[in-house]
């Protein structure tokens, strides 16, 4: 699996490259417009090192964020899985959290928080718990029939019983989830570091737009496709390992 996502990003990221070669070549674009085959391969030796850092800064707060998502759906997720005037409210609530594009929020968690670490960190747990909301709670709402009856009749329900079974028949499900919520956790980073920080790829990105340099940008987002194809092929080799552990 990581060898797959590493290899499908290197095939989209070398077509889109092409594409913006194939442009420049037809139109008769400057280099200072697209940047040639050279110009990418200078930049890259010239600041690939510290884009990688950048980054693994930004990779960092996206993990914690997604690991608060996680919790909060899962949470959310017990607590509304009955067919209870408290479910239901709860399921209600959680859903009205997102109400608003969390882009139009940013700006008063900057103001409130400031440009550091917290406010990233708040902005990449928005982003990605609503997808992650959905999904577990639809999991914790769906009885397992077959599994829950023979328990209930045994008087052996309890409701970590219940959330267990209803967590292992649907483990596909929660890794598929939670390995396509680490784009978001990172894409979400990436919008809080460019809005207004002072570290991470986004606020790189963000000064090489100023610089109208195409190359740096081109090279950033290199960086963040392998650093986030490798993490992805990560966890969906975890979420194997987890499934194949507890089957046990």
């Amino acid at each position: 699996m990581l060898h797959r996502r590493i290899y499908q990003f290197l095939l989209i990221y070398a077509l889109g490259i092409s594409i913006l070669l194939a442009i420049k070549v037809l139109v008769g674009l400057s280099d200072y417009v697209i940047p040639g085959w050279e110009s990418l391969w200078h930049t890259a030796r010239e600041v690939m090192g510290r884009y990688l850092s950048d980054v693994m800064n930004t990779l960092t707060v996206a993990v914690i964020g997604q690991v608060v998502s996680v919790i909060l759906a899962l949470l959310i997720g017990i607590l509304g899985r009955q067919a209870t005037w408290f479910g239901s409210f709860i399921k209600v609530a959680a859903y009205n959290f997102q109400a608003y594009p969390i882009v139009a929020i940013a700006p008063i968690i900057f103001i409130l928080f400031g440009d550091g670490f917290l406010s990233r960190l708040l902005i990449a747990a928005m982003i990605c718990y609503f997808p992650l909301l959905l999904t577990v709670v639809g999991i914790m709402a769906e009885p397992i029939y077959d599994i829950e009856h023979f328990y209930r009749q045994t008087g052996r329900m309890r409701w970590q019983l219940e959330v267990k079974i209803r967590a292992f028949e649907n483990l596909g499900k929660l890794t598929t989830v939670i390995a396509g919520s680490a784009t978001l956790a990172m894409a979400g980073t990436i919008v809080a570091e460019f809005i207004a920080a002072s570290a991470g790829i986004g606020y790189s990105i963000r000064i090489a737009l100023y610089q109208s340099d195409l190359a740096k940008i081109l090279v950033a987002l290199f960086a963040i496709g392998i650093t986030l194809s490798v993490y992805q092929g990560l966890l969906e080799l975890g979420g194997n390992l987890v499934k194949r552990v507890w089957s046990r």
